[in-house]
């Protein structure tokens, strides 16, 4: 029995209707897939939602330094080897910072004793007070010790490709550059 032109008409517009919906189908989840493998990852729960006063009264957010890759040092003025390190950081920044690498300053400290320890030593990279909150960060991120100096270097997806305890060093710093 043969079908009749409209049948036959009927079928493929069926056929098409179905490709088109499948096509779409591929297309979302395709889309669904990269955008998750785009997503950047907390390093610790709650991680990119912190937020920190900086010495000089304004408001320091993590979601900022987001997509980007961050080396987090945990100091204090009172902790000579965090005191130590500082202008390497510092160098670090200035010759990196262009380039995509942010680097943030924890301290572990008050502000009563970090501001007039950063006009003496100015630093070009952000400072936040992190307080004893601070300290309950770096043992999420590994310090376990809760030592310092402690740095973090967290990967653009928000992975942690490096973690330091003791003070950094030049060798430190330009193996970490490679990290995106």
């Amino acid at each position: 029995m043969a079908q009749s032109s409209s049948s036959r008409r009927r079928t493929v517009l069926w056929g098409v209707a179905a490709g088109l919906a499948g096509a779409a189908g591929i297309g979302l989840s395709l889309r669904h897939a990269k955008d998750a493998a785009l997503a950047v990852v907390d390093p610790v729960p709650g991680f990119w939602a912190q937020q920190w006063q900086t010495p000089h009264d304004t408001t320091l957010a993590m979601a900022e330094l987001k997509g980007r890759p961050v080396l987090i040092n945990f100091w204090a003025t009172w902790c000579p080897p965090c005191v130590d390190e500082l202008p390497l950081l510092d160098s670090f920044y200035r010759e990196q910072g262009s380039r995509g690498i942010q680097v943030l300053g924890l301290a572990i400290d008050r502000k009563e004793a970090v501001v007039p320890f950063l006009k003496k030593l100015p630093l070009s990279f952000p400072v936040a007070m992190a307080g004893l909150s601070g300290a309950d960060l770096g043992r999420a991120l590994g310090n376990i010790t809760g030592g310092l100096p402690f740095s973090v270097l967290v990967a653009s997806d928000g992975s942690i490709a490096q973690r330091k305890m003791g003070r950094v060093t030049e060798s430190d710093l330009a193996a970490w550059v490679a990290v995106k």
